[in-house]
This record gives C-alpha cells, structure tokens and sequence, in this order.
C-alpha cells in the first residue's frame, strides 16, 4: 500500500508540474530582436532576419536634446535593421530632427540594410490622436524608402480610444505591442490581448527574453499579426 501511494503521489507531482509549467521565451526559436545599450551581442544575432537597434534617447530638459547611445555606427548586413529612437518628448527641435535624419543617413551608407525608423514611446492610451500628430509629421520628414514603426502598450488594444487607434492607420507601417514592463513580464498579459481585433494596423508582439509568454490561441490567425521581436538581456 504504502509503494502505491508513493507511485501515486509522484504521478500526482509530475502532473501538477506539467499543469504549472510557464513557457519561457527561449531566443534561438526567434528571428527579430531588440539590442539595447548596454547589452551584449548575443549568437542568435548571427541568424536573426530583422535586428532593432538603440541609438539615441531623445530626453525632454528644457528643450529636447538628443544623446547618441552607441559610440560607433554598427555595421549589419545579414539582416533588415530598424534604428530605435527611445523618447521622452514629442516636442522635437529643428535641430534635434537634423540630427535623426543625419544619423539615418551615416547608417545607411555604412553599408546597413536600413529598413526603418522605430520611435519607442510610452504614448498615454487615451492622447493616442496627439501621438499620431507627431508620427505622421515625422513620416513626412522621412525619405520614402524607410518604414515608421513605433512600439506600443498592452493597454491600446484594450482600452484606447477608437478614434485614437484609427489615426494610426496610414501613419505607421507597424506598431510592436511589449507585453513587459523594465525587466519584468505585464501580469495578465493575455487579458489585454484579447482585444486584439480593435487593432488596424500590423503589429508584432514584443517579447523578453527568459520572459513568460503564452500565445493567446487566436493570434495567428489575426490578419495583422506579423510575428515576434525578442527583447535581449544579459545572461544573471
């Protein structure tokens, strides 16, 4: 009796550990990643189709000011590369948009597949109408052949005004919803995802490496959904 209890109780532990097992982001099952400042290049770079790099913080001080993340201009050949503006402030100056512009062009002829511009900011869920004012005089500014794309907060899908996420449409080619927060996974992600179908505009999910994720059963099929961006972090 006592050896079919102790089979029993160890069935019972396996069971409930599969139950309780959290999937956790592995990067080498992806191709599109962010590398930040202060984050080393890690291997599956080598193979990555899409890289999303910081260089600059464009904070607010008095007046906008723009400060270079990178020493040097990377040169990355093997795959589509996105330059990431960080941004504190919309209230750009003449000189701050002459310096974006210029520093897309150094990145150009460095011999990168320069594919877009991505400006990463925390755009409030209810001023998304004032957000789209910006990007799309950002957008005229651009040249041509670059897409716009800007990151985006689990909470637009949810509970961002209409009108809001429409004037997005048009404007931005696509929009990388994070489901973190810092270092740390949204809790409750997948309620917010479930209104996913308010959204108009492609988008991808944005994901933290080492981070739990758990695809909501719909998400591939959606008609805008255009796949993953890992998030990279130093190895503890």
């Amino acid at each position: 009796m006592r050896r079919l209890l102790a089979v029993f109780a160890l069935a019972l532990a396996s069971l409930c550990g599969e139950v309780g097992a959290i999937d956790r982001v592995d990067a080498a099952r992806y191709d599109a990643f962010w590398l930040w400042a202060g984050v080393k290049p890690q291997p599956v770079l080598d193979r990555a189709k899409s890289v999303y790099v910081l260089h600059s913080e464009i904070k607010a001080m008095p007046e906008a000011r723009l400060f270079a993340q990178r020493p040097a201009t990377p040169r990355i050949r093997h795959a589509d590369v996105w330059i990431v503006y960080r941004v504190e402030t919309l209230r750009w100056t003449p000189q701050v948009h002459a310096q974006v512009l210029a520093q897309i062009e150094r990145w150009r002829l460095a011999g990168n597949r320069l594919v877009g511009v991505q400006i990463d900011f925390d755009a409030r869920t209810r001023h998304l109408d004032e957000y789209a004012t910006f990007l799309r005089d950002l957008r005229k500014r651009l040249p041509a052949r670059y897409k716009l794309g800007i990151t985006g907060l689990l909470d637009w899908s949810a509970n961002g005004d209409p009108e809001g996420l429409r004037a997005l449409e048009g404007v931005v080619d696509e929009i990388v919803l994070q489901i973190y927060q810092g270092r740390r996974v949204i809790p409750g992600y997948a309620r917010y995802l479930q209104r996913l179908d308010r959204l108009n505009v492609p988008f991808r999910i944005g994901l933290l490496q080492g981070g739990e994720w758990t695809p909501p059963p719909s998400l591939a099929a959606h008609p805008k959904f255009r796949g993953y961006v890992v998030f990279l972090v130093n190895p503890r």
